[in-house]
């Protein structure tokens, strides 16, 4: 491995916006209060999800594994973040950052697949309700699952051994939050030409090929959609679906800018900013969609309520 030429792997320097101290306060405000809702959110989706029988069915399953995904999402950077941004010398180690590239990469690529597996149950539900049962057994749930989750982490494995077999020449300062492919890739000595396309051809595998897959399931969706004779069904159907696209296109959009193009195209800057959208905004959002816009999930969260608190008593 290449970095055995740099001595001893040390830490890493992480700028952040080191050069804008201004932004640190607004920046740690906007952490806690989204990591915070993480939290609170997907774990009431979980339990709920696991203590109401009305819910063990395919969506549910799968949004179950959504909320765990996204919280342990979150987890991989934003607790370090915070911790960074209350010392001064905003720092991780060589370890530290090759856990939280392998596994950042590992459930940012399983949620990509996880979403187009989602919309895929979806369609199956809205375009062919009579066979949704056979097409969307409990085995199958658990193979699309399973698949998601082993080709997110062996597509990590594969890049992550890419970039961290770059040499760097001694070179330590990370300018990001956290560490990511295309910011470790600038700290590279050597041509990267021949790595970035190796790790586009994964990318595109990743994103442009599950992003394709639900905008054609909601295509079909929406075509179904508009055949419902009631308004307020073809209503309450798009603003059910719009919710959905519009988490769909924040997450894939920002992550197709950060990955499918060069890292020296991308603005310094603005590419810190958009991370944080995929990284941490998306599993804020994911919650609050599926669930406050879900009439069965507040009903079963109301119902888990009212358990918990008879039984107290």
């Amino acid at each position: 491995m290449h970095w055995v030429n740099d001595s001893s792997p040390k830490g890493f320097i992480l700028l952040g916006f080191s050069e804008r101290p201004w932004l640190q306060v607004p920046l740690v405000v906007v952490l806690l209060v989204s990591y915070t809702l993480t939290i609170f959110g997907n774990v009431s989706i979980m339990m709920v999800c696991v203590l109401d029988p009305k819910l063990h069915t395919p969506m549910y399953f799968f949004l179950t594994n959504l909320s765990i995904l996204d919280l342990c999402y979150t987890t991989t950077t934003v607790p370090h973040m915070l911790v960074n941004f209350c010392r001064n010398k905003k720092s991780i180690s060589y370890g530290g950052c090759v856990a939280q590239l392998i596994i950042f990469l590992a459930l940012g690529a399983t949620e990509c697949l996880l979403l187009a597996v989602m919309s895929f149950d979806r369609f199956v539900a809205i375009c062919r309700p009579l066979r949704y049962v056979v097409i969307m057994n409990r085995w199958f749930c658990v193979r699309m699952a399973a698949f998601s989750w082993f080709s997110g982490f062996s597509n990590s494995v594969l890049q992550s051994s890419l970039t961290l077999n770059m040499p760097r020449c001694g070179h330590r300062e990370v300018d990001h939050f956290f560490c990511e492919v295309p910011a470790l890739l600038k700290l590279s000595c050597d041509n990267t030409k021949p790595i970035e396309a190796e790790l586009f051809f994964f990318s595109v595998l990743i994103l442009l090929i599950p992003v394709t897959l639900i905008l054609i399931s909601y295509g079909f969706i929406a075509q179904a959609v508009l055949k419902i004779r009631s308004a307020e069904g073809r209503r309450k159907a798009f603003g059910t679906c719009g919710s959905h696209m519009v988490v769909v296109s924040l997450f894939f959009g920002t992550a197709i800018y950060m990955y499918l193009q060069p890292p020296s195209s991308t603005s310094k800057d603005w590419g810190k900013m958009v991370s944080l959208f995929y990284g941490i905004i998306t599993p804020m959002l994911n919650p609050l969609i599926y669930s406050l816009r879900n009439k069965d999930m507040k009903e079963a969260f109301k119902r888990v309520m009212s358990r918990i608190f008879l039984f107290k008593k």
